[in-house]
């Protein structure tokens, strides 16, 4: 049974414990006060199943989503677009958007513990690299939605890294690839599109070919939907695991057209 069917498919009642058990079932709570019948939680696997990982994953992205929406002290109409396009991407079932939209509620409030999710979330996560960078893409993008980070976001998601063991170096060049993935998608210019390039796949354009081609390999493998799934992505978000390694092909293949 996927992690969705876990969560609907027992009796109210205890879910996996912690904060992110209290933000899922205060979410799921709204359900009720709604008016949404058939809802309710059952318990989540033990400690590091892929079900509760899945589960962790989903309610830490979206709640945090919209903590970091509300980090320059508003929420843009691009960042509520953005929130909305990866519902999209996911295609989510009428009930898992209306959750995910309450979480994303949640994330905005001005007491929401954003620090303790995180601190679980590494917990279920277990050192899991490739799902970490994977959560954190998702967070940088929705502060990059209206086209710039603002400082006080950048400092929130250097935080957030680091609270996950993600090196600052490593958090740096992140940043560096989706804001040229950003750019990437956007320009006409052939000389500005080239060196974005570049730089979606972390290198300058004085890299050598066989660089190229192990940036690549190494981001492919690192976005691969089944292998991310495997780890605990939830299988509602293969589609925007599949866009990324899209987005890199296309990048990678400019490249090597322009090398000849």
């Amino acid at each position: 049974m996927s992690w969705w069917g876990k969560v609907i498919g027992g009796t109210f009642g205890f879910v996996m414990g912690g904060p992110i058990g209290a933000v899922l079932g205060a979410a799921l709570g709204n359900y009720f006060d709604s008016g949404l019948d058939g809802v309710s939680i059952d318990r989540i696997g033990g400690p590091q199943t892929n079900e509760r990982v899945q589960t962790a994953f989903f309610t830490a992205v979206f709640s945090l989503m919209g903590y970091i929406a509300k980090a320059d002290g508003r929420v843009s109409q691009d960042e509520i677009s953005l929130a909305q396009q990866v519902m999209g991407q996911m295609q989510l079932q009428p009930a898992q958007r209306k959750l995910a939209i309450s979480l994303f509620e949640q994330g905005k409030q001005d007491n929401f513990p954003y620090q303790e999710v995180l601190a679980q979330f590494k917990r279920e996560c277990q050192r899991r690299r490739n799902l970490i960078q994977m959560f954190l893409e998702i967070l940088i993008a929705t502060a990059l939605a209206d086209g710039k980070m603002e400082p006080s976001e950048r400092r929130l998601l250097e935080s957030m890294a680091a609270s996950l063991g993600y090196p600052k170096q490593a958090f740096d060049q992140l940043v560096l690839r989706l804001s040229a993935q950003f750019r990437f998608q956007a320009e006409a210019a052939p000389a500005d599109r080239l060196r974005d390039a570049y730089k979606v796949l972390g290198l300058e354009s004085s890299a050598s070919t066989a660089d190229v081609k192990r940036a690549y390999r190494k981001l492919m493998s690192q976005h691969h939907p089944d292998k991310l799934v495997s780890k605990g992505l939830p299988e509602e978000m293969m589609a925007m695991a599949k866009k990324k390694t899209q987005e890199i092909k296309v990048a990678y293949d400019e490249i090597i057209e322009q090398r000849g």
